[in-house]
């Protein structure tokens, strides 16, 4: 069970009637899960609920949101949407970079800040954190905020935590993964939730020219430091060549890291912007948020991300720079 004592929240939920949710940009499972199933744990007690997020989630994830309404930046969001909330609640992030465009609504706004993330980068937000960095996930921060508030469960709710936290834990295969983790997956599934259908829907719709995209991308993995390095890159040719977009990228790093004997792995995913999305994952001693918040980045110790200036070939030479740093510090 998280260390967090939710009493505080608790009061202030209690207190207050309209609440504003957003999490960060470019939402992954656990950020869109975990702001959903509280959207629903605060409508079950009468609450009044907005979400505003920094960008659109991946097409994906639509599952998950149904008769939700999830408001973007970019979409004619106006200031008046955000001073609206007394209580504006952030998810799955404390980091200003995670936040671009929604930062300027955030700080215009008196409205009460709250922070409920389990990452360790940290910026200071000006909010009142609910923080647990050994939680391995977000999903599992809300499961125990809807306990403490007396909340239920529904097959709703249950598919939105079951996603947020399978997809943190990397399908229970992280070593963040802990009997209590189990123990609420255990609850989720009595609840209603359906592991081969979540599955199936985040990872099982893929469209020829995703697969061309994969074949592309898992032609070029590259190996470094005798194989406990494994990378590939992503250029806006390759989008073009198949007809694809960068989102469709997602959870293609992981591929680089079962290969046998390699202990971390990054996809360098140029943008249209000619900026470079950089995703890390890693195993055992290598602490990837490391290199991810060298660049401004952060995450957890076995998945982090960043945003470098391109181009391409300058954003890789610049991470296997980091990661030499990183090998050498090890090899000592």
């Amino acid at each position: 069970m998280s260390t967090i004592n939710w009493a505080p929240l608790c009061e202030l939920i209690h207190a207050h009637q309209k609440f504003l949710l957003s999490c960060h940009v470019r939402p992954d499972a656990d950020a869109l899960g975990s702001e959903l199933a509280l959207a629903c744990f605060l409508r079950e007690l009468g609450k009044d609920v907005r979400v505003i997020n920094p960008s659109a989630h991946p097409k994906s994830m639509d599952f998950l949101v149904q008769e939700h309404e999830v408001r973007y930046v970019g979409d004619g969001v106006s200031t008046a949407e955000f001073e609206w909330a007394e209580v504006h609640i952030v998810l799955d992030t404390s980091a200003w970079s995670q936040l671009p465009g929604l930062a300027n609504f955030y700080r215009k706004t008196d409205s009460k800040k709250v922070i409920i993330d389990h990452h360790v980068s940290s910026d200071s937000l000006g909010a009142e954190e609910f923080k647990d960095v050994t939680s391995p996930a977000t999903g599992c921060l809300v499961y125990d905020l809807g306990r403490a508030l007396n909340c239920s469960l529904n097959p709703e709710i249950a598919t939105l935590l079951y996603a947020a936290i399978a997809t943190d834990t990397g399908w229970f295969r992280f070593p963040s993964t802990t009997a209590y983790t189990m123990q609420i997956i255990s609850e989720l599934i009595k609840a209603g939730a359906e592991p081969h259908q979540i599955y199936e829907l985040l990872y099982e719709q893929n469209n020829l020219p995703q697969l061309r995209l994969m074949g592309r991308v898992l032609g070029q993995v590259q190996t470094d430091f005798d194989g406990l390095l494994a990378y590939t890159i992503v250029s806006c040719e390759d989008f073009s060549a198949t007809g694809t977009t960068p989102v469709d990228t997602e959870g293609l790093v992981n591929y680089c890291l079962t290969l046998a004997g390699t202990q971390a792995a990054f996809i360098a995913v140029e943008q249209r912007s000619r900026q470079v999305k950089i995703s890390f994952r890693s195993r055992t001693a290598w602490d990837v948020s490391k290199v991810a918040e060298s660049f401004g980045g952060g995450g957890h110790r076995q998945a982090s991300g960043a945003m470098l200036n391109g181009p391409l070939s300058s954003a890789v030479t610049k991470v296997l720079g980091k990661f030499r740093e990183m090998f050498d510090t090890l090899e000592k």
